[in-house]
């Protein structure tokens, strides 16, 4: 029997979903005993992080051949390349092409394939099947980012920003709402950026509107990260009309000081955050925010780093995502003053510390009320504000959304116990 193709995914969501594309490519192409690794470049820590997995892996599967992709490869090819522990290097555009690994199953293709990211047009059109289990999947339906924040490198792992057209999208959730997922993820690097290089006026709100009349059958339609500062008035109203569009928001606000985001080269200002939660709650009264925050950034005082604390409380925010501030060759933050390491670490456990209190008060406000919850795998799942639920063993198959009565929280996770044995609509 031939060894299957193993697929290692590091970082973001849509790493998750372009994983999923190069399984079924290097399937398709015959490719056996082989290592996948799809890296991220976010921080020089994933970085770090990406080479220390490849290394393990080698020891691990000293047969196979490892093929090194995304962001990380893309940015630092040469990184990759000179690791004895690496066959092939794709970069982020090769990736997503049939015939890359069409060579590598031939035999026939360069040790490095990583071409300029920059001159890419061609939009994600990559049709999958599933993701393993029936629970939930993603979409791309974006990449790239014709931005430039100061602390960014990714926008040259991406490329620039394109979209994908929303009759294509609509294709691909009929595809995995008919293979039985109950919920789509959708996924971009600048999510907000869609349909800017669509003919006609087409917006992140109006592709949302636009799968949600023509897939009736979806139960739930849930959007990874966006940048709240470009949210179109059509996004706005599907947030108040659609109630198959959950109430869980990620928001990219990285800082809660105006000096701070200014420095950044942010989009916004920390009133134009408090601003699109109020009206966001006002239309949606029970809707969840996430967010990106960075502590410790380049020339960040303590004053400065207090007004990000405060901003958890301003805006309601719920599931942080912590970033302490990685040094990126390359980018122009790397040149600013730096906040010593030690306290980078330390003010960012005082906003994991701030977030996790945030979030027990949130679970805590849960229990003795009625939730849908999708099940993800064995007793776990998911509330349609993105609490994660533990349930008796055996209650539910993965992929059924079930009713369910809270009975505790721990702070970190609910427990609820089943309603009925039928399936929510």
């Amino acid at each position: 029997m031939r060894a299957s193709v193993r697929v290692v995914t590091m970082g973001c969501r849509l790493n998750a979903y372009e994983s999923e594309v190069m399984r079924g490519h290097a399937t398709a192409a015959g490719l056996t005993d082989a290592v996948i690794v799809n890296t991220c470049a976010v921080t020089a820590e994933a970085v770090r992080q990406a080479a220390q997995t490849i290394r393990r892996l080698r020891r691990e599967s000293p047969q196979a051949r490892i093929i090194v992709t995304g962001c990380a490869a893309q940015i630092e090819p040469g990184r990759f390349a000179g690791m004895p522990e690496v066959d092939a290097v794709l970069g982020n555009a090769e990736k997503m092409r049939p015939q890359s690994f069409q060579g590598l199953g031939a035999g026939d293709s360069p040790r490095v394939a990583v071409n300029d990211i920059m001159s890419a047009r061609e939009t994600a059109q990559h049709m999958i099947d599933g993701f393993g289990s029936r629970a939930r999947a993603y979409v791309q339906v974006q990449n790239g980012c014709d931005h430039r924040c100061t602390f960014c490198i990714i926008p040259y792992g991406r490329g620039p920003s394109r979209s994908v057209p929303a009759g294509e999208v609509v294709a691909q959730l009929r595809r995995l709402v008919e293979a039985g997922y109950a919920e789509i993820v959708l996924t971009g690097v600048d999510m907000t950026a869609y349909g800017r290089d669509l003919p006609g006026e087409m917006t992140l709100g109006r592709l949302v509107r636009h799968i949600l009349r023509h897939v009736p059958e979806l139960k739930r339609l849930r959007l990874s990260s966006i940048d709240q500062v470009e949210a179109d008035a059509h996004l706005m109203a599907a947030i108040a009309e659609e109630p198959r569009l959950m109430p869980h928001l990620h928001l990219s606000l990285q800082s809660g000081d105006d000096m701070i985001l200014k420095r950044m080269k942010r989009r916004h200002v920390r009133a134009d955050a408090v601003r699109f939660c109020a009206e966001a709650r006002r239309l949606r009264p029970d809707i969840v925010f996430g967010a990106d925050l960075i502590a410790g950034f380049p020339t960040e005082t303590e004053a400065m780093f207090a007004n990000s604390l405060a901003l958890v409380d301003a805006c309601g925010l719920t599931f942080l995502h912590v970033f302490p501030y990685s040094r990126r060759t390359g980018t122009p933050a790397a040149r600013m003053p730096q906040v010593p390491g030690p306290e980078i670490k330390r003010r960012a456990a005082r906003l994991r510390r701030q977030g996790g209190a945030a979030l027990a008060v949130y679970l805590d406000a849960l229990v003795g009320r009625d939730v849908e919850v999708l099940m993800e795998r064995g007793d776990l799942g998911r509330t349609p504000g993105f609490a994660e639920v533990q349930m008796p063993r055996g209650a539910a198959d993965a992929g059924d959304v079930v009713s369910a009565r809270v009975t505790r929280s721990d702070g970190v996770r609910l427990q609820a116990e089943r309603l009925s044995p039928k399936c929510a609509p």
